[in-house]
């Protein structure tokens, strides 16, 4: 199964986070939504959010991608994840609307492989996260 993908990930404590290249950010304390594909041939869905759960869960293995350095810090835990199902790239589409209902969006995060702003969206607050995730799985 091929698509994209959005994680949805609390942060329990503001943290300084090295994000790979980008260096330090600051991250307050409050909700992100990840927004990644899984495209290839050989990487699908269920084993590109398996990856993820995996450093999320033990904290350690592998950092490859921005996410990765976010999810092992011991502030962050995934707590729900949606899936679209397609052979298109859905990733940058569905990163622009949630950038347009976010309360910041973390610049450069995520995206080195096209032109967006960002696919990595900050939220205060679990209400404001959670009427998108609503919207998004209708």
């Amino acid at each position: 199964m091929r698509g994209s993908y959005i994680l949805f990930i609390k942060l329990e404590n503001n943290s300084k986070i090295r994000i790979g290249k980008l260096g330090i950010i600051d991250f307050p304390r409050g909700y992100y939504c990840y927004v990644g594909s899984a495209l290839g041939k050989t990487v699908n869905l269920e084993k590109r959010i398996n990856r993820h759960k995996r450093l999320d869960r033990d904290k350690s293995g592998k950092l490859r991608w921005h996410i990765d350095y976010f999810l092992v810090n011991p502030n962050s835990s995934i707590i729900d994840i949606i899936t679209i199902k397609s052979n298109k790239r859905m990733e940058c589409e569905t990163s622009e609307k949630l950038e347009r209902v976010a309360d910041k969006s973390i610049n450069g995060f995520g995206c080195s492989d096209c032109d967006c702003k960002s696919h990595f969206h900050y939220f205060k607050n679990k209400q404001d996260c959670g009427k998108i995730f609503k919207k998004i799985r209708k």
